[in-house]
Formats: structure tokens, C-alpha cells, sequence
């Protein structure tokens, strides 16, 4: 795929986590020159038509469009319902605020290989399991998390198996010149300071 293609799907950076073990909000922690916010909704814009942020709008609305959760308190499968309740795009992309070394060409990628295989979700698997906070959703995909919800089940992983599901290996990653590292998320204060330090080699 060409770079900067922008694809017709909206594109949704979850941002209501509660950052408990970082001890302040993760969308406002500062990596290199720029918020984990604004280098998820940079990354987001770049391959995505539109954009909207999932959480607090009093908190985010300044920054964007925002989606409050409908199913509050539920975790980020309340926020992949929330998006998917309010777009008006067959695809749509999910990405977690605190993923600061996916790239715009993964995300392409993952876009593209959902329009090709028509699957209802389409999602990486790394060594450490799925990757569903960077994964791109149907929007049919809201009726199989409504159901889980009313149910009071929050998993995310337990739904692939009702659906079509694209997986993408790790396998599949690496021999394209990415690594499952990029996938790795900031939950402490130790880990932002480690992420820091680190540079990836994870091919762009």
C-alpha cells in the first residue's frame, strides 16, 4: 500500500482508561515532544477519513470529536461498542491511546487487510495473545459486544470466536519487517521511562 492512503473507515483512539497504575492520565503523558494523545490521533488521521476519540468528553473535547461509553465502567470493550455505535463506516479502526510504537504502515496494513478479507474483525496476535486495542472492527461487530455486555462479560478475546475473524500472526508481522514489541503498552510510570530509552527496530 502506498504510504498515506487514507482508506474510507473512521478511525477511534480509546482513551477512557483509568490509568490507575500510572498514577495520571495516560492520554496526557508526554513521549519525546508530543502527548500519547496527540501521537495516537496524528497516527489515526494519517490512514483514517475521520477521527474520534472514546472517553470523557469534558476531558477530550478540546482535542476532538469525542464518543462518551454507553455501557459505563466496562473497560475498552465498552469503548469499541461505543465507537461502533455511533460510526457510519463499515470499518473502523481501534487503537489504544498508550500504544506509542505502532506505526502509520501497521495500521495501513491492518486496514488493508481488512477490506480484503471482509471479516468482521481483524486483529494481530502477538507472543503475549491478541491485540484487540489495535484492530480494526466491523460495525456489525456492536450487536456481538451489546450482547456480551448485557451479559456483564467485559472480555474482548472470547468474542473473536463468534464472528469471521482475520488473524494476523506474529509470523505474518515479522516477515513483513515489524516486531510484536510494537505492540507493547504503558501501565507504569517505570514503563514510560523505559520507553524512553528504547528504541525499536520495528521497520516504520
Amino acid at each position: 500500500m502506498n504510504e498515506g492512503i487514507k482508506l474510507g473507515a473512521t478511525a477511534f483512539v480509546l482513551a477512557g482508561g483509568k490509568s490507575s497504575r500510572m498514577g495520571s492520565d495516560k492520554a496526557f503523558l508526554r513521549l519525546g515532544d508530543e502527548t500519547l494523545l496527540s501521537q495516537a490521533l496524528k497516527l489515526a488521521s494519517a490512514v483514517a477519513e475521520e477521527v474520534w476519540i472514546v472517553g470523557d468528553a469534558k476531558k477530550f473535547g478540546t482535542f476532538g470529536r469525542v464518543v462518551e461509553d454507553v455501557y459505563r465502567e466496562r473497560g475498552p470493550l465498552g469503548g469499541i461498542h461505543a465507537a461502533l455505535s455511533g460510526s457510519t463506516t463499515e470499518v473502523n479502526l481501534m487503537l489504544a491511546v498508550d500504544l506509542p510504537f505502532v506505526t502509520q504502515k501497521l495500521l495501513q496494513y491492518l486496514l488493508s487487510r481488512a477490506l480484503e478479507s471482509g471479516a468482521m474483525v481483524t486483529v494481530p496476535r502477538t507472543g503475549s495473545g491478541f491485540q484487540p486495542l489495535c484492530a480494526v472492527y466491523r460495525r456489525g461487530f456492536v450487536e456481538v459486544a451489546e450482547r456480551s455486555l448485557l451479559e456483564a462479560k467485559n472480555k474482548i478475546d472470547s468474542l473473536f470466536a463468534r464472528v469471521e475473524t482475520c488473524v494476523i500472526e506474529e509470523s505474518e508481522l515479522v516477515r513483513l519487517g515489524w516486531s510484536g514489541e510494537m505492540f507493547r503498552n504503558l501501565n507504569t510510570p517505570e514503563e514510560l521511562e523505559k520507553a524512553k530509552e528504547v528504541r525499536f527496530g520495528m521497520g516504520g
